[in-house]
């Protein structure tokens, strides 16, 4: 019996929670007997009903954005032979902490990103990095990274020397079945209006939890490039930011070139995809660790334009599957934008090798049955 403890989960559409889920479904199929712990989000118990494993919505005491303090969590752990605790989890890490050093059962922590913030929550981020992380991270039994290029330049990088056996790198996943290359979608070509366009595409969330996914510095890239009429930017995904990016492309004056798409379905998302010729991943620090969205668009055959970050460039391989620019280097975005644009044999290639290389390393399936090959080694 095995808890995810994770503090978002669908139908929220963040990545930790979005990965923990399709982890979740696969280690079912294996035949682990899987619970998820998260915090409560209304309206989510329909979905909740029909899955393969169960979810306990844990009503928070205190919530601030995506952390919420969860006590509850100290006295539902003792039911279960291995605690697997996607971090961070501000408010519920503490708690499994405190019934870790109780219980003593194993604990797997899936080390997900940093935590940078800004302004005030930047100086809260880097006490609790510097003086909690530490001692969680302590109880665990063994730590998984999704990739050691990330973990070399992270937070852990000092503990991955010293207790180098604590750690296994397993990359997160995709749908390749789901996400594939196919026709573009007739129905939503006119909604968008983009008949003989070439597109442009973000996929992201447009909140204040996602401020680093760099959106202000993609339409100030396109907006070096917009003069071509046939380029149209499309930026999927909704958030209390997006009125201010929708600003920031008026004031360039291209609102009928930048298109906002708002939130889209799980059975949309992948028609998405299919309409662009170039995917963008724009993020600009480290609390961008992976790049799951870099994967949905190499899995549907896009060639990929991403910021040049520890773990995105171990996903998207420079000049074999994409182009690199430095986070923030508008004008070398541009120029990376332009020319995958003008050039789509080059971008046809990328998508190929994208597409391979989901294919070989990169689906739910494989990353499943590696962490429940690492369950089975662990000491009960």
């Amino acid at each position: 019996r095995v808890a995810h403890i994770v503090s978002t989960f669908p139908p929220y559409r963040g990545g930790i929670g979005n990965s923990a889920y399709h982890l979740c479904w696969e280690l079912a199929q294996l035949g682990d007997r899987v619970t998820v712990l998260t915090s409560q989000k209304p309206g989510s118990e329909s979905l909740y009903n029909s899955l393969p494993f169960q979810v306990e919505s844990l009503t928070p005491w205190l919530y601030y954005g995506n952390a919420s303090f969860v006590p509850q969590l100290f006295w539902r752990l003792k039911r279960f032979d291995i605690i697997h605790l996607h971090y961070p989890f501000f408010g519920g890490a503490e708690m499994v902490y405190l019934a870790q050093r109780r219980l003593r059962f194993p604990l797997v922590i899936h080390y997900h990103m940093d935590v940078v913030g800004e302004g005030l929550m930047k100086k809260f981020f880097t006490v609790h990095t510097n003086r909690v992380m530490p001692r969680i991270l302590d109880a665990a039994e063994k730590i998984i990274v999704t990739t050691i290029d990330y973990a070399q330049q992270s937070a852990l990088k000092e503990r991955l020397q010293a207790e180098p056996h604590k750690f296994i790198v397993i990359p997160l996943g995709v749908n390749a079945e789901v996400f594939r290359p196919r026709m573009r979608n007739r129905d939503l070509i006119e909604r968008h209006r983009l008949h003989n366009k070439k597109v442009v595409l973000f996929v992201g969330g447009l909140d204040r939890a996602h401020y680093f996914k760099g959106v202000n510095y993609l339409i100030k890239a396109f907006q070096l490039i917009a003069s071509n009429d046939v380029y149209r930017l499309l930026i999927v995904g909704d958030g209390n930011l997006r009125k201010s990016f929708e600003s920031l492309a008026v004031s360039f004056g291209l609102e009928r070139k930048i298109i906002f798409a708002g939130s889209v379905s799980d059975d949309w998302l992948p028609l998405y995809y299919n309409l662009a010729d170039v995917f963008v991943l724009s993020s600009i620090d480290s609390s961008e660790s992976f790049g799951i969205a870099a994967l949905e668009a190499m899995s549907s055959g896009l060639p990929v334009v991403a910021s040049d970050l520890p773990g995105v460039r171990s996903v998207v391989q420079k000049d074999v599957t994409g182009l690199l620019f430095k986070p923030r280097h508008v004008a070398t975005l541009a120029k990376h934008l332009r020319f995958l644009l003008e050039n789509p044999q080059v971008g046809n290639e990328f998508g190929v090798q994208g597409r391979l290389r989901v294919t070989k390393q990169f689906t739910w399936d494989l990353i499943g049955k590696q962490i429940h090959n690492l369950y089975t080694t662990i000491p009960l």
